[in-house]
């Protein structure tokens, strides 16, 4: 079956798709979004999210339009997702849009966001604007994927991050603690880090490593809120966590369960959580059911007193997570374990 679209159309939504990851760990919790306006078959402007309180990406695209003496009257404009119709930090797109004069709207996802599902769309419709949907659907869905699933679950997406040793092994008891993964990927994870809301680790880890768990060795202008499960309430007064400017949650006493944990982030809009913790830690969210992404990091470094991570193809299966990917990060090799 031909597609629907053509070449020309297809390339303008992956430029708006492209230009929607300018704003990749700085809108949470709105997603990334991405605005080309087309005239006469060309690009005449483009707009993107790029930080909250900031313009939305069809505002910022018909502003760059203004601003570069093209008028939006009779444009076609290419967004990844589907125009909000409400006000929020920011007035309605759906106004700017129409206000603009644009004569089309091809949409790549709907927003499945309560105050939208639809409306957005049916706005525009009734005044006289022609909108397609589902242009490079998938590829908008990946890239907002901590966004559909808070919309869908109201709870964040998990993603775990764990280094282990050649043989599997996550920490020396010979040594002190130290990292043991090349400069590269620690660059990457800090990266991956950036792209969360939140990371949470075990009281364990606070104790052996009293890690800063902060972006630092990437540019950033938000640090992500950070969760201690201490249920027996052994977090140092001094730990580097507790002693610096940034926001952390220690989950003491009142700590019930992982589900409430997670219902309780939701409610805060933390749409992606990163679990750092150890065996026992990470083992609990494999158990449950509620692990999303596993990124298992593997050095060729062999520890001496090593400590096992419990954590091999067959538990990863049996936690409802897939084989995706292989890569190199530096000197590591690190395989994507993602839920289907």
């Amino acid at each position: 079956m031909a597609s629907p679209w053509t070449a020309d159309e297809k390339g303008f939504m992956q430029r708006a798709l492209d230009v929607a990851e300018r704003g990749r760990g700085k809108v949470s919790p709105n997603p990334l979004v991405g605005c080309v306006l087309v005239k006469d078959g060309e690009v005449i402007a483009e707009g993107w999210h790029d930080h909250l309180g900031g313009l939305h990406a069809e505002q910022m695209a018909i502003h760059d339009a203004e601003s570069n003496g093209h008028s939006p009257n009779g444009a076609v404009a290419y967004v990844t997702l589907e125009p909000c119709n409400h006000f929020g930090r920011t007035p309605p797109c759906t106004e700017a849009l129409m206000w603009a004069g644009v004569k089309e709207v091809v949409v790549a996802h709907y927003d499945p966001n309560p105050t939208v599902r639809g409306k957005g769309i049916q706005v525009l419709e009734d005044a006289g604007i022609e909108v397609r949907q589902g242009l490079l659907e998938d590829e908008a869905s990946t890239q907002m994927h901590p966004f559909l699933h808070w919309c869908q679950h109201r709870r964040p997406l998990v993603t775990v991050k764990m280094a282990v040793d050649a043989n599997g092994s996550v920490d020396d008891r010979s040594q002190n603690p130290q990292r043991f993964t090349s400069e590269v990927c620690l660059d990457l994870v800090h990266g991956l880090r950036k792209e969360c809301d939140a990371i949470l680790v075990g009281v364990e880890t606070v104790v052996r490593d009293n890690p800063l768990l902060t972006v630092r060795r990437v540019p950033t202008e938000r640090q992500p809120l950070r969760i201690v499960i201490d249920p027996n309430q052994r977090t140092p007064k001094d730990a580097l966590l507790l002693t610096d400017e940034h926001e952390t949650l220690v989950m003491g006493e009142d700590f019930t369960s992982l589900s409430a944990l997670l219902n309780l982030l939701g409610d805060k809009e933390i749409q992606r959580l990163m679990v750092e913790g150890g065996p026992t830690t990470v083992g609990s969210f494999l158990d449950q059911g509620f692990v999303d992404e596993f990124y298992l990091i593997q050095s060729k470094v062999i520890h001496e007193q090593p400590v096992a991570s419990n954590i091999d193809e067959r538990r990863l299966t049996s936690a409802g997570l897939s084989h995706t990917s292989t890569e190199s990060w530096g000197e590591e090799t690190v395989q994507l374990w993602t839920r289907p």
